[in-house]
């Protein structure tokens, strides 16, 4: 049956390798994704998809579809990169992969009766785009969302992190540091303080649970008592309700950084709450025969769990809609995700021969969900309770 959709996917391979190579060239950061984002929706155009931009009121998102069966099923694209580092994530694999998965589908919608979707979900690293569009129904009336996101070696079954992005500010006194130091509340200890506080609680986090952070703002000049100071940071965990434990700790950390230092302090939410990735049971598997069959040797299944992804706003999709989030393997030199030279990696001939794999192997895994009628019933009476 995917024979024909792996025909359509070699067809436009030189296109889709461009593509990602494209993107590359060009990072983006959050919400900022014009360009690449124009670049993916002219393929998709190109190939026949009816395209809606500037959806759920986020200006780089997109909506693409092809057919009109009763079963829709979705590959998502992400295309933001990292500041300073570029695509270190290996996004431009991630959107033209989901746009060959597309191609691919579209061959086998009239034979399936499915309509495609590849949907742009923009802000991924930061910012929670596919929680904002989940939110707003953009993947109302999905069966299942399906993605492939490249690393050092392939995992059928990944998962990742409940994720915190917070900010925290502190606001003191300002005061000359040498002539009149008495009169300062130096926001900047507090920070300080609220740090060691965060590296004692390591101890005693329970296994899964992280915490990390940097200080974005310290202070002006030497000579001036900073009178605000601010930290970043990011509170994980393998569940959303371990992420509160870590939360509700973490946060008397940053209070005793304030109460230490005579200041006060605040705490916002820099972007949405990320859940962890809940990857749909049947689906993995029948991704992980096709990624097989291609040749690649995925982690053993016992030893995925152990290896989680950091986090993804994929999680959140997935304790909603059946989908799955599996990692591509392409040969990165011994590099691994954000950093320098898996940016590098990611436009070699074996990071191209991962998204062609990647998209065949999604592409492949939606055919065999759309063509069983168990799952199709499954995905079906799914989409329709939502």
């Amino acid at each position: 049956m995917t024979t024909e959709a792996d025909s359509a996917i070699e067809a436009a391979s030189d296109t889709l390798i461009a593509l990602s190579h494209s993107i590359h060239a060009e990072p983006e950061l959050a919400f900022e994704e014009h360009r690449s984002a124009a670049k993916i929706v002219d393929v998709l155009r190109h190939s026949g998809f009816d395209v809606r931009t500037g959806v759920a009121d986020l200006p780089t998102a997109f909506d693409a579809r092809y057919g009109s069966g009763d079963l829709v099923l979705a590959f998502c694209a992400e295309y933001d990169a990292l500041p300073g580092i570029g695509h270190a994530c290996g996004h431009n694999i991630i959107a033209a992969a989901a746009v060959g998965a597309g191609i691919g589908l579209a061959a086998l919608a009239d034979e399936l009766g499915v309509t495609v979707r590849v949907i742009g979900t923009p802000a991924e690293e930061t910012g929670g785009g596919k929680v904002l569009m989940l939110e707003r129904g953009e993947f109302d009336g999905v069966g299942a969302a399906l993605m492939v996101h490249p690393g050092p070696f392939d995992i059928t079954g990944a998962t990742s992190l409940a994720l915190a992005d917070i900010a925290v500010s502190y606001a003191g006194h300002e005061a000359h540091a040498s002539a009149a130091p008495e009169y300062g509340r130096n926001a900047a200890d507090a920070a300080t303080v609220a740090q060691v506080a965060v590296g004692l609680l390591r101890q005693h986090l329970m296994p899964g649970q992280q915490i990390h952070g940097i200080v974005s703002d310290g202070g002006a000049a030497p000579n001036i008592v900073p009178g605000y100071s601010e930290m970043l940071y990011y509170l994980r965990a393998p569940t959303a309700g371990l992420l509160d434990d870590l939360r509700d700790r973490a946060g008397r950390c940053f209070a005793a950084g304030a109460l230490a230092a005579g200041c006060t302090h605040s705490i916002r939410t820099v972007s949405p709450t990320y859940t962890e990735l809940t990857p749909d049971s049947w689906l993995v598997q029948a991704y992980r025969e096709e990624i097989i069959d291609q040749g690649r040797t995925p982690l053993p299944v016992e030893e995925e769990g152990f290896r989680p992804l950091g986090s993804t706003d994929m999680g959140n999709v997935t304790n909603v809609v059946p989908g799955i989030h599996p990692v591509i393997g392409l040969d990165s030199g011994g590099a691994v995700t954000h950093q320098e030279a898996f940016a590098a990696a990611c436009i070699t001939e074996s990071a191209d021969r991962a998204l062609l794999d990647g998209a065949r192997a999604l592409a492949a895994t939606a055919a065999r969900a759309a063509a069983d009628p168990a799952q199709r019933a499954r995905l079906l009476e799914g989409a329709g309770r939502r």
